[in-house]
Formats: structure tokens, sequence, C-alpha cells
């Protein structure tokens, strides 16, 4: 083989000599990297600490519509008025502060709602609003319909479609609310209202589309004397589940996560929860000034834990530190977790909920190392701030696990952060712009995790010569781009290792890392090609399970491809839920013959001194057996583009004849699944008779096997 294709690239390059004599010169590595097999050792004597089911946690903040249109069920927007009716799209509020020069902040409605009857039939009421500043004041005609309509709505044949209006007005009004999805005159359904008085009141809205449409509207018009009052209206799918989508919870359901954070992110640090508990009409509508979009508070604390317990996964509440105060947090904390007999446990109850919710994981606070976060202060301010919180949260609960907001080096390297406080691109570990480090030397007593974030970037580096991140010239090569999250998740770990020489106190109470915040940014989020780059992060993380105990994916609605009607796993939602259902929880030790290559950029900041992954380049292998040790399964990557050989020998345990083989490898690694088209990845199943000695892995694909112990 070699031969021939030497004899080919000498006619291909005969009128280039030297660069004919370089090809040579690397082909035999080139061929012998893609065909030598790599020999590696599994052994289960030696285990490590338990892989938290809450390493595969998702996270779900209230960043535009992210939750309302995502996950909730609702399908009108605005349905409390908070922008005036107006026949052209309403202006939004100016952006403030460091968000003002972000085109991203800059959304303008695409759906509102709309007078009928002319611009001077609609005028706002801030004497006599229902919730929120104002509601719109239908003045009526005798004949002609006046009132208010909103378009875009997506329906389906044969599906129902249920809701409510509140309404005011005068006696002689009559009211009709009719949902239209076509043209025709049958194209339409109308619920008559002719029982108004000056008290608002509640109606029922009931309908059953008869064909499908994206562009349905809603009409609510009146005729007759006087005036009436629009307080809220709104419409979902009948067959929501308590307020959700059927379709995204059927999705998210299937990946037992483990845990669920909420309800942000940045947008918590301007976040005034008692806006999302009681009446879900009357919560008042508000402008969210982090992520510039208007935010109705339908799904807050209740609607939170109602979303767990369908998931059936445990809630991580992050409160309020931005501009928030620990009396709120606390009393937080005593409306999901207090008796009914305590003053927020009463409030709960009242609400519908009168058992306690036993809340145990709590967050204080989201970055507020950054500049840009709401109520953002200095280092030493927020120490005190994060111990107060701490102390007024626990008179409530000692229980509750509480998790600090922190920053390594890379995280302030990467965010620019420390050359603001003390001038250091990458700062001194244990240095007044050491987020972490500081917090764990003052804060410990306080802290039982700390909260680490990362956004991994193929296409960037940092450079410590010139101190700022550079684009990636030439890109990196596959393999090196499937890397980059396993990268960062290794640059964490190893500045944690340098925490633990430095902070004597840490030793003796360890503090695990929650990833609260992760993905790989500049990708298709439908596309396989990330999948083998998060596969290879889960297994940087197995492999430091002491460390790492928690993650929460940005964001949960990633794991699906989706649109207002319908919901599936994407290629990522897939592979969460094939290492959930197949990897096993004790980890074991795994040693090999060929060491992963060098870091391709110098160490420092989020460039870690070691390259992640097992002595088994160019694949990286994981192992571990289910908590009974009854059964070992084995984590195979191959993030290459051509098959791989690997060569097992198992030492501390002796395997079935039979097992099975869950398998991820498409055709093409830009492989999609889409809600609207025939999936192009799929999880194989594939049963098989005894462990081979010798593996042969297909090109960048994911591969768990699994064996009974005997």
């Amino acid at each position: 083989m070699y031969s021939f294709l030497k004899t080919v690239v000498a006619k291909t390059f005969s009128r280039n000599p030297s660069l004919f004599l370089l090809f040579l010169l690397a082909l035999p590595s080139a061929l012998s990297s893609q065909t030598r097999t790599v020999n590696a050792t599994i052994d289960t004597s030696k285990t490590g600490a338990p892989i938290s089911k809450n390493i595969y946690g998702q996270f779900l903040e209230h960043g535009g519509d992210l939750v309302n249109a995502g996950v909730w069920s609702e399908m009108l927007i605005d349905r409390k008025f908070f922008y005036p009716v107006a026949a052209s799209a309403p202006t939004p509020p100016p952006v403030m502060g460091n968000a003002a020069g972000n085109p991203r902040f800059r959304r303008t409605p695409t759906r509102w709602w709309a007078p009928i009857g002319g611009d001077d039939a609609v005028t706002m009421d801030t004497r006599d609003p229902y919730t929120g500043d104002h509601s719109p004041l239908v003045k009526l005609g005798v004949k002609d319909p006046h009132g208010v309509s909103q378009s875009g709505i997506a329906v389906r044949r044969g599906k129902v479609y249920t809701g409510r209006i509140v309404l005011a007005g005068s006696p002689g009004a009559v009211i009709k609310v009719t949902l239209i999805w076509g043209k025709e005159p049958a194209d339409r359904q109308t619920v008559t209202v002719a029982t108004l008085s000056a008290a608002y009141r509640k109606f029922p809205l009931r309908y059953t589309a008869r064909s499908d449409s994206d562009e349905a509207t809603l009409e609510i018009a009146g005729t007759g004397t006087g005036s009436f009052h629009v307080g809220a209206v709104s419409l979902m799918p009948a067959d929501n589940v308590e307020g959700f989508r059927p379709e995204v919870i059927a999705a998210l359901r299937q990946l037992r996560f483990g845990v669920l954070r909420f309800p942000g992110g940045n947008f918590v640090s301007a976040y005034e929860w008692r806006n999302g508990v009681g009446d879900i009409d009357k919560r008042p509508p508000i402008f969210d000034p982090v992520w510039h979009a208007v935010q109705p508070n339908d799904v807050g604390t209740d609607e939170f834990l109602t979303l767990c317990r369908l998931l059936g996964v445990d809630p991580y509440i992050t409160v309020n530190a931005g501009f928030g105060d620990a009396w709120s947090a606390r009393e937080l904390v005593e409306y999901t977790n207090g008796a009914a007999t305590t003053p927020m446990g009463k409030w709960r109850a009242a609400n519908g909920h009168p058992a306690p919710y036993h809340v145990k994981f709590w967050g204080v606070g989201n970055e507020p190392w950054g500049d840009y976060q709401m109520g953002s202060m200095s280092l030493p301010q927020f120490e005190l701030k994060h111990n107060l919180f701490a102390s007024e949260m626990r008179k409530v609960d000692p229980s509750i696990t509480l998790i600090a907001a922190g920053a390594m080096p890379d995280v302030m390297e990467g965010a620019d952060q420390a050359r603001r406080i003390n001038g250091q691109y990458v700062p001194d570990y244990l240095s007044a712009a050491d987020w972490t480090g500081q917090m764990l030397l003052n804060c410990l007593d306080n802290i039982d995790m700390v909260s680490e974030h990362y956004y991994a970037s193929g296409t960037q580096h940092t450079d410590m010569k010139l101190q700022k991140k550079v684009p990636i010239d030439p890109p990196l090569s596959l393999i090196e781009w499937e890397r980059a999250p396993a990268v960062q998740v290794r640059a964490k770990y190893e500045h944690y290792q340098e925490y633990l020489k430095r902070i004597p106190a840490l030793r003796v109470k360890p503090v695990p890392i929650a990833i609260d915040e992760w993905a790989y940014f500049g990708g298709n989020r439908d596309s396989y090609k990330v999948v083998p780059a998060y596969a290879w992060a889960f297994q940087e993380m197995f492999r430091h399970s002491d460390v790492f105990q928690m993650g929460a994916f940005t964001f949960a609605t990633a794991m699906m491809s989706s649109n207002r009607t319908e919901a599936v796993l994407n290629p990522t939602g897939m592979l969460f839920k094939m290492y959930r259902d197949h990897f096993g929880t004790i980890p074991v030790e795994v040693t090999g013959d060929s060491p992963q290559p060098k870091p391709t950029f110098p160490a420092g900041g989020d460039q870690p001194a070691v390259n992640p992954g097992s002595d088994t380049y160019p694949l990286d292998l994981s192992a571990a057996l289910s908590e009974d040790r009854r059964t070992l399964s084995i984590a195979v990557l191959n993030p290459s583009d051509s098959e791989q050989n690997i060569k097992l020998a198992l030492n501390g345990a002796k395997l079935a004849s039979a097992g099975k083989l869950w398998r991820m490898a498409p055709d093409s690694i830009d492989a999609t699944v889409q809600v609207d088209k025939k999936p192009e990845v799929q999880v194989e199943e594939q049963a098989l008779g005894a462990l081979p000695e010798t593996i042969t892995v297909r090109p960048f694909s994911v591969n768990i096997y699994s064996y009974p112990v005997q």
C-alpha cells in the first residue's frame, strides 16, 4: 500500500520535488496514526468518586422568550399588555448600561396587539389597570366592532385550544373573542361574552382549529354602548401539561438530567421573585433590563418547581445577589421550604401549594465578578454579601447546599475582568482578581460548592504575549476542535489543584465544582459535529469526579430541535441521554500506551498545562461500574475522521460473554436532527458477544460498551 501511494504521489508532485519530499517524510507518520493499534488497560479495582447524576444537569434562564416560548405553552405575546395597543410594532425602552452598544439587545417585537376600529378606538387606561401600569380601554361603537387583535399564532388542524380572558365593561357591551385560521367564513370560531360588569371577571375560551396555520389571529372585539377593558388574555393548546408544552416535557423527560438551574443567569440579578408568584394573570409584566425583553412573569417559582416535578429532576434556584438583598433571599427560601405556618409558607399555601418543596440547591448570585452584571460590586464587598446571604438563608433551612459564584483565572481572563481589577490579564492565584480563590479564602464556611462557567471556542485562543484573545490561524484540526470544551474542563481542574496547595482549609473541607453554565459556541446546535466535543468534556469530568459534581448545560432547550408546535431530541440531547442511560457511576482507572499530545498553546488562564484525554490518543477512553458494581461500561470516543483500533485489557473483573453497544456514528459529521426533516443521527443499539480483544472504532463516533460483571 505504501509503495503504491509513493508511486502515485511521485507522479502528482513530479513538477515540485521539494514538496514531494516533504509529503513522503510526513506520509509514514500519517499512515501509522490511522492504522496503529492503541493498547489500553481498564482496572476495576481502582475506582474514583461516584459520578453524580447532576453532572448531566441543565440550565434555563428567562432570556427573552427562551422559557416563555421554549417550554411554556402560552401562544400569545404580551398577553398582559405591557406595550400600548398600536397599529405598528411598539418601540422598546432604550437599552441601558453596558448592553447599550450590543446589537443583540436591540429587539423590536415581531408580534403585538393592534387596534380594531381605528387608532382612536383603544386607549391605555392607567387609572384602573388590571395589572401592570395600564390596560386597554376600548370605546364601543353601536354597529362597527372595536377592540384588539394579535396575529401570527400557530394552530394545527383538529387541535383544541383553551384559555381565558379577563374583562370589565359596560353592561350593554357584547364582546366576541374569535380565533381565525383562514380567509373563509368557516375558518373561525367565536366565544361570545355578554355579561360584563364594572369589576374584572375571567371568562373561559375554547376553540378547535379546522386547518393548519402559522398566521392565525385572535380578535377581541365588542359592540354596543359604553366601553370595556381587557385585563389579560391567555391561549394554550388544551393538551398542555400544567401549563407546559407536552412535546417539550416528553423530550426533556427522557434525559433524566438530575438537576435544573433557574431563573438565571444574568436575568436573576434584576429579578424580583415576588412578581412571579400568586394569581398568574395578576402578576405584573415587567421589562427585563438584562435581555431587553418583556417578561410576563408567568413562569415563576411555583411553575419552575412544577416543571422539575414533571421532569423528575431536582431544582437548583439562584437568588438575586445583584440588585437583590439577603432578606428577599431568606424569604424565597422560606417560600419554598418553610412550613405552612411560616409567613412565606402561608403565602405559598394560599397560592395552592401547601406542602414545602424542600429545595436543596441554592446559588448565591450569578457572575458577580462581571462589570456588566446588574448590581456588580468589588470582590471584598461581595464576600461580605455572600456571607450575609448564607447566614439569612440558613436561618430558614440549615440543610440547604449553598453554591458560591466563582470565577477562576480562566474566567477572569476570558471575560477580561482581571485587568479591570488589578491590571493582570491572567490573575495570579489568590490575588485580588482571583475571584474563586478569594471566595474560598474568605467564605469557605459558607460554601458547599463553587459555581464555574465556561463557553468554549474553537476559533479563538489566549495569546499570553499579546494579553488578549486572538483568532486561531491556521484553524484547529478536527481532533483539536473537538477537544476544545474538554480543554476548559482540564483548565479548571488544574486551577483547583493549585487552590488545594495554597488553601489548607480547602484540603480539610473540599468544595466541589458546579459547572452550572457551559456550552460550545459557534456551531449548529442541531448538528452532530458538537457531539464528540461534549462527549470529551463529559469524560474529562468523569476522570475528576471528586472535583466535578454538578453541571448545568446552557440551555435545556438546546437539547431539542423544536418549532412552535413540535420538539424532538437533537444530537446533543441524544448524547446526554445515551450517557445518562448507559454509562456507569463508579469511574475506574484507564491507562494506555499512547499519550495525548502536548497542548497547542502555552499554559495560562484557560490553557491547561496538560491536554485532556486518556493515554489512548487519538481516542479518548473512559470506564465505570454501575452503582451495584454488576455492570461495566466502557465509553470510547473517536474524534478523528478515520477508523481507529484499540486493544483492551481488563484487570480486576471478568465480564460476561454477552453485552451491548450503544453508538452514535452518522455518515457525516454535519448530520442533523430537525423536527421537520428525516433524522440523520440515531443512537444505534447492538447486541454483542464477548468483548473483542481489539475494537475498531468508526470515525467521529461515540460508543458505549456495556457488559455484566461475573
